[in-house]
């Protein structure tokens, strides 16, 4: 039988148990369901599911098209038979737009399961198993193979559906966003808007004004009534991205939208109410800033309340050559490089390295070596001498307690301060010339940083 396991469910205790005794006889195994659930741990690990079609009210089967449609993006290709006891074209039509894969008409529990459907699943030629291929390694344009990164997964694939708002983790460049786009896809939202909202980059007193909206003549320059992004948002997802950077103001804001969810915009006295899920994401340790009262505990553990952290990239490292190719296959299409594959000593040097830019870091530098690669492989001697260096290191398994120092000596001064200017360039380079950026991947407060330029005459240092 080409389905091996199915997932049954929606029917009827008399309708149910027949069906499992037909799929039993033919080395079917089968798993009941009291209803579809995109958000059922299961779900990944079946062939198929057969479900019966619902013939109660229009909300129940608005309720079930929305599950059919979530259950095919969290597990894509996933076939899915219903069976109906009449034919109602129209709901079959919508039905089949959805995503479900075939029908069959079964009237009555006393009679046997239909043909139509045993065949179907006879005929049926299983995916598979994940690992296979490109796209078994690929999740709503995440990309990975590594168990950290499979938690994430499945973890998404659990809390997509519900209706819970979520706080995203991890450091900067490890897809922080592409994480919320993934659960906006697999939730019941997927048909309404995702609206991001960077609260890092927009001033503060022009933020209130983005998220909550403004009427005309609340400001200077405010000649229009204006809508906010969370009304935008409506029906859908916001993503608030950098939400650490929120003033002590806002917060108070945000908390009102979380627990009553509505909102005044900017000038006005008319109560707003949305319906917009909250997916928040910060790089820094809210719990830390909470404890410094940099951030309100309330609010932390009103959007805490499903965390999702993405581990950085020198946590799955097998996934950097999963990585670099997909990256090199999009610069192809675009007929950007003559680059087609990578020699082995530098995937090792790439694999060696410990990205503090992560996934963003590795993706600028796949770019960089494609536009000014002229040959079809990538080597060693191509990459920037931080690699190499991490490739030596790596092979003879060396750390800082393994230098040498020459006959004739160092100096040591010299030496520390060529490191920290190669450390200052970096920093500025991950950061696109970003000085807050910067300070924070050294550790700094940015007017030491700046101090630290205009000193070593670095502020219009090329970057590399």
């Amino acid at each position: 039988m080409g389905v091996k396991r199915a997932i049954v469910c929606a029917f009827s205790p008399a309708f149910a148990q027949a069906l499992e005794g037909a799929l039993q006889e033919r080395g079917c195994e089968l798993e009941r369901v009291d209803r579809l659930d995109p958000a059922w741990a299961g779900l990944r690990g079946a062939d198929a599911v057969i479900c019966a079609l619902p013939d109660g009210s229009e909300a129940g089967f608005r309720s079930f098209l929305e599950s059919v449609h979530v259950m095919r993006i969290v597990r894509e290709g996933l076939p899915i038979f219903c069976t109906c006891d009449g034919v109602d074209v129209g709901r079959i039509v919508q039905a089949v737009k959805a995503g479900v894969s075939d029908f069959a008409v079964w009237s009555g529990a006393s009679d046997p399961p239909p043909p139509k459907l045993l065949g179907w699943l006879e005929d049926f030629a299983p995916r598979k198993e994940a690992g296979g291929g490109p796209e078994e390694d690929r999740f709503h344009g995440i990309l990975g193979r590594s168990s950290t990164i499979r938690k994430v997964f499945d973890l998404i694939s659990k809390v997509g559906a519900t209706t819970s708002t979520i706080l995203i983790t991890g450091e900067s460049g490890t897809g922080k966003e592409l994480v919320c786009r993934a659960i906006h896809r697999t939730s019941r939202r997927a048909a309404g808007p995702l609206i991001p909202v960077n609260c890092g980059a927009i001033p503060e007193e022009l933020l209130e004004s983005e998220l909550f909206g403004h009427e005309k003549g609340a400001f200077t320059g405010a000649t229009t009534s204006r809508e906010g992004r969370f009304q935008m948002a409506d029906g859908g997802t916001i993503f608030l991205d950098e939400v650490s950077e929120m003033s002590p103001k806002l917060q108070v804001k945000l908390l009102r939208v979380l627990q009553e969810s509505e909102f005044e915009r900017v000038g006005g006295n008319k109560t707003i109410r949305v319906d917009s899920r909250i997916v928040a994401a910060t790089n820094r340790d809210l719990e830390k800033n909470v404890a410094e009262g940099k951030f309100r505990e309330d609010l932390y553990y009103r959007l805490n309340v499903i965390p999702v952290h993405l581990p950085p990239l020198r946590e799955r490292k097998e996934d950097v050559p999963l990585l670099v190719h997909s990256f090199i296959r999009r610069f192809q299409e675009k007929d950007l490089t003559p680059l087609r594959t990578v020699h082995a000593d530098a995937m090792t040097a790439l694999a060696a390295y410990p990205w503090p830019g992560n996934v963003r870091e590795l993706e600028n530098l796949v770019e960089r070596m494609a536009i000014l690669g002229e040959r079809p492989e990538l080597r060693l001697e191509d990459l920037p001498e931080r690699f190499r260096s991490s490739a030596a290191a790596g092979a003879g398994e060396k750390d800082l307690s393994s230098l040498d120092i020459p006959e004739e000596g160092i100096d040591l001064r010299e030496f520390m301060d060529r490191i920290e200017n190669q450390l200052i360039e970096r920093a500025l380079e991950m950061s696109g010339g970003v000085k807050n950026r910067a300070a924070q991947l050294l550790g700094l407060n940015r007017t030491t940083l700046v101090e630290k330029l205009k000193k070593k005459n670095l502020e219009g240092a090329k970057l590399v």
